[in-house]
């Protein structure tokens, strides 16, 4: 079965560091690009770091950048997150979605929550 999980997340105090896994299994995470999303309690998604399949092109969304970096182990195949300097505004379900670069299909994961105190 093809799925991606995440996990790392928890509870940390504003400028702690954590580090989010997205695990793939049924897939190789090197035919697809991979995001990190993030999903406040209003239910607003905002896209926080995306990776292509071999890594080339990075982006982060201006909220995290700096601070967030997303890293790819295709040969363990999972798609980590290392996030530091956490605020409570970066509290948040986080959430991996795989997308192939060429024949697949989407996958997205449940999300891992993170929550961040003063």
């Amino acid at each position: 079965q093809e799925r991606v999980v995440e996990c790392g997340g928890g509870s940390v105090h504003s400028g702690g560091s954590l580090r989010l896994s997205c695990l793939a299994s049924g897939f190789l995470t090197r035919r697809y690009h991979v995001n990190w999303y993030r999903e406040f309690p209003s239910k607003e998604r905002q896209m926080i770091a995306s990776i292509s399949n071999l890594g080339g092109n990075i982006r982060y969304a201006d909220s995290v950048k700096d601070r967030f970096r997303i890293e790819r182990d295709d040969e363990n195949n999972v798609v980590y997150l290392q996030m530091t300097k956490l605020s409570p505004e970066d509290t948040a379900l986080y959430i991996c979605h795989a997308t192939p670069a060429s024949q697949g299909v989407d996958h997205w994961g449940r999300g891992t929550q993170v929550t961040v105190s003063p």
